[in-house]
């Protein structure tokens, strides 16, 4: 059977399954129908996948189960790549250093009734040279489209530097409560920064500046590290705050599922087209392998490994009994 169209499924399913290798040729090499690299590459450059495809995937999850709304930026690292259009310098949490990539926000809907179960359902590729728009100004965006979209969180749960003022009014004004991170240098009451301030295990009550009265949380960490987490959160526990910061490390571990076994930062095209669609379905891999990993009751990284396990199997006894 010939046919000399890629389509969205067959490129998904693809990065689902493989192992190592994501580029057009690696598929044109093992696609059930015939398909060159040079149509898959004119394909990934003309079609469009948006993160409304994401929401179509995932709005019966997000709607039907509670949770709280997770935000947090990923960069993709083109540190090895050259004349990629997307491609800026910017700041990696994960290298703490200024590297050459990609940054993608995401929203993840985390269960609260459901432990364990997350759902990607909105992304943003900011490119300040491009739309002139921040990471600020796409969440607030996002958190438009999710009002939009009737989603009633818990909480909306970021670090810190998405505790703007702006984006602080935003969440109250459409009714909802939020966990973010604040810098120790925020500040306070009158002219008080944070640090400066003792802050019982029940936490503290204190007027944020531009916004009003909160309740600040101080947490210690491994080696002595100290998070301040602020919430609009009427009488809160510090067993309520920690609950949901630790709910917000998941889209970590989404970030670092959809770079090593969906092929994240593997595209090497150059078309801006092209990267943006990867990207889309790179998440679109992740809810696919997603709904496996709950069905099997296995990572994403069992699920790799039962994919390439016969054919390593198969290579290693021919290379075993020849000798």
């Amino acid at each position: 059977m010939k046919n000399h169209t890629c389509s969205k499924d067959l490129y998904v399913k693809f990065l689902k399954v493989t192992a190592g290798r994501y580029s057009a040729l690696a598929l044109s090499e093992v696609s059930p129908i015939e398909l060159s690299h040079d149509a898959i590459s004119g394909w990934l450059s003309s079609t469009t996948c948006q993160p409304k495809d994401i929401w179509d995937k995932a709005k019966d999850f997000v709607l039907e189960t509670p949770g709280i709304l997770v935000a947090d930026e990923t960069v993709i690292s083109k540190n090895r790549s050259q004349s990629i259009e997307l491609v800026s310098w910017m700041y990696s949490g994960n290298e703490h250093d200024i590297v050459k990539g990609i940054g993608v926000l995401n929203f993840l809907w985390n269960s609260t009734d459901k432990q364990g179960e997350t759902m990607p359902f909105d992304y943003r590729i900011y490119q300040p040279p491009e739309d002139g728009k921040t990471k600020n100004d796409h969440f607030r965006e996002m958190l438009m489209n999710a009002k939009n979209r009737n989603l009633s969180p818990q909480a909306v749960v970021a670090d810190s530097w998405y505790s703007s003022l702006n984006n602080l009014k935003c969440i109250r004004d459409f009714g909802w409560n939020w966990v973010m991170g604040l810098r120790k240098n925020r500040i306070v009451n009158r002219g008080e920064r944070l640090e400066d301030l003792l802050v019982p295990d029940n936490g503290l009550n204190v007027h944020l500046r531009g916004y009003g009265w909160i309740h600040v949380f101080k947490f210690v960490g491994k080696n002595n590290r100290i998070d301040y987490i602020g919430t609009n959160i009427e009488n809160p526990t510090n067993d309520d705050i920690l609950k949901f910061a630790r709910m917000r490390w998941d889209i970590e571990i989404f970030h670092r599922e959809l770079k090593q076994t969906c092929g994240l930062e593997e595209c090497q095209a150059r078309a801006s087209r092209s990267q943006r669609n990867h990207i889309g379905l790179s998440i679109l891999c992740w809810i696919e392998l997603a709904k496996l990993r709950a069905r099997a009751n296995i990572s994403f990284y069992q699920l790799n490994w039962e994919v390439i396990k016969p054919a390593i199997s198969t290579r290693l006894r021919m290379e075993y009994l020849s000798t």
